[in-house]
């Protein structure tokens, strides 16, 4: 779902509960505001994950709210920590699956369900995202020492042509240049992200 040009949406603690954050139409980077819905409850209340509100914890919108424009997608992203693999699925069917660097130990990447927020290209930021950026809505916990790149976890691209399949990064999912380029084509904004252990 996104929201709606010249909308703001309250993002609550839980069901009926306090307002923690308020988003507008657009994120941080200048994508529409997307999300991907993670649970529900009532029928009313949808669960999604907002990197702005910290910590990878699920925040509540409610459905009758204006300014909310609803879309499906099929597609999901899969990424496996252990097997350090990500996998498009699109209706539970396998379309592509990617060996990928994962966080190495003291900055792992986060577990959860999550959305791709935005796409972006790497070369705007730094040669050292590769290609493209799919920004997810989580955020990394546990940043290592002196690490001054943000707490945004992505899935980019690396420098290093030995990371894939290798727990090497600060937390965020490494992939090669080809294999993003078929994400950004691919991938809509809100599409799910879940990542397992």
């Amino acid at each position: 779902m996104q929201v709606r040009p010249g909308h703001a949406l309250a993002l609550r603690s839980r069901p009926f509960g306090p307002v923690v954050a308020r988003v507008g139409s657009t994120t941080q980077f200048g994508s529409p505001q997307s999300f991907s819905v993670v649970g529900t409850q009532r029928g009313r209340w949808l669960a999604v994950t907002e990197a702005g509100v910290g910590d990878n914890r699920v925040v509540w919108i409610d459905a009758l709210s204006s300014g909310l424009r609803y879309q499906r997608t099929r597609l999901e992203l899969d990424v496996d920590l252990s097997a350090r693999t990500l996998t498009v699925t699109r209706d539970g069917a396998t379309l592509r699956r990617l060996s990928v660097g994962v966080g190495r130990a003291g900055s792992p990447t986060p577990t959860g369900r999550f959305a791709v927020t935005d796409k972006l290209r790497g070369g705007a930021y730094s040669a050292a995202y590769g290609c493209c950026i799919l920004a997810l809505s989580a955020t990394q916990p546990n940043l290592p020492a002196g690490w001054s790149g943000g707490n945004r976890i992505a899935i980019h691209g690396t420098l290093s042509a030995d990371d894939f399949g290798r727990a090497v990064s600060a937390g965020c999912v490494h992939a090669r240049d080809a294999d993003l380029r078929y994400l950004m084509r691919a991938v809509p904004l809100g599409t799910p992200v879940v990542i397992r252990p």
